[in-house]
């Protein structure tokens, strides 16, 4: 297993978990908006929870962009993400999709469609609405 936070204390407590439960992992503190130092083809499986809609759309279609790179043809996926809510404060006019969330943090909403869209790369094999709001999707990494 690997994982990767940008928060170091909460990869310290997620190590500290996991050797309670005398299960290892190789956990790095990093953000997924860069470059994932992972290789290319190395993941038969990626799961994100309540992560990926944490930045601007673009920013997002890249860490999707580096999943397909990290993930081996044929890779599950699991992703959960914000869907939009009626309490939200808009970022911009320019960027509807974006808003900003408590303590200031950054969330992109997404339907089903635009979950299909960002994800045209995966076949879905279930997409449905989690507890909290949130989206979750179950793909599959296309091949060619």
């Amino acid at each position: 297993m690997y994982g990767i936070d940008i928060a170091e204390e909460g990869v310290k407590k997620a190590d500290q978990k996991l050797r309670d439960l005398k299960t290892c992992a190789a956990l790095t503190t990093g953000s997924i908006f860069r470059v994932l130092p992972y290789d290319t083809d190395f993941f038969d499986g990626i799961i994100s929870v309540k992560v990926l809609h944490h930045g601007r759309i673009e920013d997002i279609q890249k860490v999707i962009k580096e999943i397909e790179r990290v993930l081996k043809p044929k890779g599950f996926i699991f992703v959960s993400v914000r869907k939009p809510a009626s309490n939200q404060k808009r970022l911009c006019e320019k960027d509807p999709r974006t808003y900003v969330g408590k303590k200031g943090i950054l969330h992109s909403m997404f339907t089903r469609p635009l979950l299909r869209k960002e994800f045209d790369n995966f076949a879905i094999h279930d997409l449905w609405v989690g507890s909290g709001g949130y989206y979750c999707l179950f793909g599959e990494l296309k091949t060619g």
